[in-house]
């Protein structure tokens, strides 16, 4: 029982330390994955589109 009470005692102390983003922070990150998400789709996209239309073009 002493060991669990010494376990909580230093998840308490560890969570104490732990420093949460501010909601500025969180509304940045979000922004700045949701750009970098949108381009590399994007780019995959136009890729795709590329090399279907070529290999169409080959087939026929």
């Amino acid at each position: 029982m002493n060991k669990m009470k010494s376990y909580y005692k230093g998840v308490k102390e560890e969570l104490l330390k732990v420093i949460f983003p501010i909601k500025e922070q969180v509304r940045t990150a979000f922004i700045s994955v949701f750009i970098v998400v949108t381009v590399i789709s994007l780019f995959l996209a136009l890729i795709d589109l590329i090399m279907s239309l070529s290999l169409t073009s080959l087939m026929n």
